[in-house]
């Protein structure tokens, strides 16, 4: 074992040292007055919108894009189509089902830089290199490494600490943990211009790890809007295609209407109008992973439930949970055990395009999303308030600087609350004097600030002044 350890490892200063000498005669080509950015993600690209919105506003802003990452979910197409962006795919690489988990995760971690160092060597030179962290080992060596041979200026974007989420799954003082940890504070302080999504996380990376780092706060994107009736039918009417959730219960009497659960077509008019008796549209979308517990959800649902076969005015609830994660499978089993009768659950995973059209469709959202470290925001509220969406989110640290308890939505600390709450929202549904419509009153008037907007005025700037 140790033999073909040292072998890996001479190999790999071997393949480094090939790879710096084709680093540094591109360099030598390189001009001054370049404008190009590299945007790297060591994760799915099409699961990391923070990462594509910086994407879009530096193409916006005159650059020439590459973006980095795992293709594995399509990206949105604002993006695609964007001639200032190319998209670079990386190969995901699985952990070694042989070994120590600390020498899995090197070998993983080895294997990587020299793929991500192998890509930048094929591109032209960038004059910046934005960085997702997490998951930032071994990423923010590298893109410091290609900088400092380009004279490229590294920008770490801090959406949480790795290590908090190892620490879900190995636990706080796992030496793995522990040891990456270590590795993120060192190289977190190699960057040029550290952003981070809280200010509570800006505090904690200043006393903690003495890195000085500005708040951009998460933005929806000018597509994240309330969907027009007539395309709500129209989704819905694609979603029920594979999903009876979102189908009619019965056939139009006339043949001139279309119908799903939730709206009915006039092709004789070209009307669109909400059904009588619709069933409610509740939303969460979740990457299912450890720090978001899916059974509060559940046991808020079964006591929803009970409080209808009982007799309460409260009308159906189509609950749909989007995303894609490991998770899945296991909360999947559970709702299949469910034997509801006045609650339809499915779990899509929907087209980029989509998910705003069923977000500006929905009546409430969920989150339950408690941040592994405490210091992040979950973006998908973010996206929910921009479709003018109240959201029902679990509480935690720092939720206080994005949602505002009886303002434009509620926190709640458990299933019972929740629960409360789903009373409280839907009772009467659809009532135009209800909570619901206040807080979607209040989201409508306080005029979001969109993603591109506060993106010049927050990190643009910096960049010039770098």
């Amino acid at each position: 074992m140790a033999a073909s350890c040292a072998a890996l490892l001479l190999t790999s200063v071997l393949l480094a040292l090939l790879l710096l000498l084709g680093l540094w005669k591109r360099w030598r080509r390189w001009r001054a007055a370049a404008r190009h950015v590299a945007v790297v993600v060591l994760g799915d690209l099409g699961r990391s919108p923070r990462m594509q919105y910086h994407a879009l506003s530096l193409a916006k802003c005159g650059f020439s894009v590459t973006f980095l990452g795992f293709y594995n979910s399509k990206p949105h197409d604002e993006l695609l189509q964007n001639d200032r962006i190319g998209i670079v795919g990386l190969t995901e690489l699985e952990m070694l089902a042989v070994g120590p988990p600390v020498l899995q995760y090197g070998i993983k971690v080895v294997v990587q830089a020299l793929q991500l160092l192998w890509a930048f060597v094929k591109m032209e030179p960038a004059v910046y290199v934005f960085l997702q962290n997490p998951p930032g080992l071994p990423g923010i060596a590298v893109c410091w490494l290609v900088c400092c041979l380009f004279g490229g200026k590294l920008v770490v974007d801090w959406h949480n600490y790795g290590y908090s989420i190892m620490g879900l799954v190995h636990g706080p003082r796992h030496p793995l943990v522990l040891l990456a940890k270590w590795c993120e504070k060192l190289c977190g302080r190699l960057s040029h211009l550290n952003l981070c999504v809280t200010y509570a996380m800006s505090e904690d990376l200043a006393q903690n790890w003495s890195i000085k780092a500005v708040t951009v706060y998460d933005k929806p994107a000018s597509f994240f809007r309330e969907t027009p009736l007539n395309l709500q039918h129209q989704l819905f009417v694609k979603l029920g295609c594979i999903y009876p959730a979102f189908r009619a219960c019965s056939e139009p009497l006339d043949p001139a209407m279309e119908l799903s659960a939730f709206t009915e077509w006039d092709a004789g008019s070209g009307l669109v109008t909400h059904r009588w008796g619709r069933p409610a549209l509740l939303v969460s979308s979740t990457s299912w992973t450890e720090d978001e517990d899916f059974s509060i959800l559940l046991e808020a649902l079964e006591k929803f439930e009970r409080l209808t076969v009982d007799g309460e005015n409260l009308p159906s609830l189509v609950c749909v949970i989007t995303g894609k994660g490991p998770l899945k499978e296991h909360y999947s089993n559970l709702i299949g055990q469910k034997r509801f009768q006045h609650v339809h659950i499915c779990t899509p995973w929907l087209e980029a395009e989509d998910y705003p059209l069923l977000l500006g469709s929905a009546d409430l959202g969920v989150c339950l999303h408690k941040s592994s470290s405490g210091l992040d925001l979950p973006m998908k509220v973010v996206d929910m308030f921009g479709c003018c969406l109240p959201v029902c989110a679990v509480n935690f640290r720092c939720l206080h600087e994005l949602v505002k308890h009886e303002e434009n939505g509620l926190v709640f600390e458990d299933s019972e609350e929740l629960a409360a709450q789903l009373k409280m929202l839907f009772s009467k549904f659809p009532d135009p004097a209800g909570k619901l419509n206040l807080f979607r009153k209040n989201l409508r008037e306080s005029r979001q600030v969109r993603w591109h907007e506060s993106w010049k005025r927050t990190v643009l700037p910096l960049l010039v002044d770098m």
